[in-house]
């Protein structure tokens, strides 16, 4: 976990990383740019308490998959305080272990995918939730913003209506890129070449990962 010593914006990505791809890159990187972000820390599940597909890794591979698409950013590091964490993970324990990890002197900005955070966000404990971060919600080109408006958290809102959370939309087109699909495409023995990044790509065709 890397040390910050003064006044930072954390950005925390949030996912399950199965597997990592371009799209979770790119979306760290926009987040990182447009929010004045310091690091970006990848946060890969433990246990997803809200996901059955028995097509998610162990953790300790995603984490490494991870660690592999992220290792030339030196701004984005990869965390195992959800992997080591026992029994399910939720974002609110984590939200809470990093407040205590680095103090008042940082921002947490929480980044995932619009419909994880709308999930999030309809949780136990989501008040407390809105206290301890500020959401940054991912969508792919076209994507229908409909349900936020229940939490009047649209992009004209800018996700400052008091009461509400605090989220943040930001467009990246390159989330049309999805994990489903690329399993699928393994599984397929299609090419995932230029999905993820060339590392993940090997280390998923050594290791024979979704094949059977």
């Amino acid at each position: 976990m890397p040390e910050e010593k003064k006044r930072s914006r954390l950005g925390v990505m949030g996912g399950t990383f199965n597997p990592i791809h371009y799209g979770h890159l790119v979306t760290a990187e926009e987040a990182l740019f447009q929010f004045n972000l310091d690091k970006v820390i990848f946060m890969p599940a433990g246990v997803p308490p809200h996901k059955t597909d028995k097509e998610i890794l162990p953790p300790e591979e995603r984490y490494i998959l991870t660690v592999i698409a992220t290792a030339s950013n030196p701004d984005f590091f990869v965390s195992r305080l959800e992997i080591e964490r026992k029994g399910p993970s939720y974002t609110i324990d984590t939200l809470l272990e990093l407040h205590e990890i680095f103090g008042p002197e940082v921002k947490l900005f929480f980044i995932t995918g619009a419909d994880a955070v709308w999930e999030i966000l309809t949780w136990r404990n989501a008040e407390k939730l809105v206290e301890l971060t500020e959401f940054i919600a991912a969508t792919r080109p076209g994507y229908s913003l409909e349900k936020f408006k229940k939490l009047h958290v649209l992009p004209e809102d800018k996700g400052r209506v008091k009461g509400k959370p605090k989220v943040s939309i930001m467009e990246i087109p390159a989330l049309a890129i999805s994990s489903t699909d690329i399993r699928r495409r393994v599984r397929e023995n299609r090419p995932i070449r230029y999905l993820v990044p060339e590392g993940v790509a090997s280390y998923i065709e050594k290791s024979g990962f979704w094949k059977d």
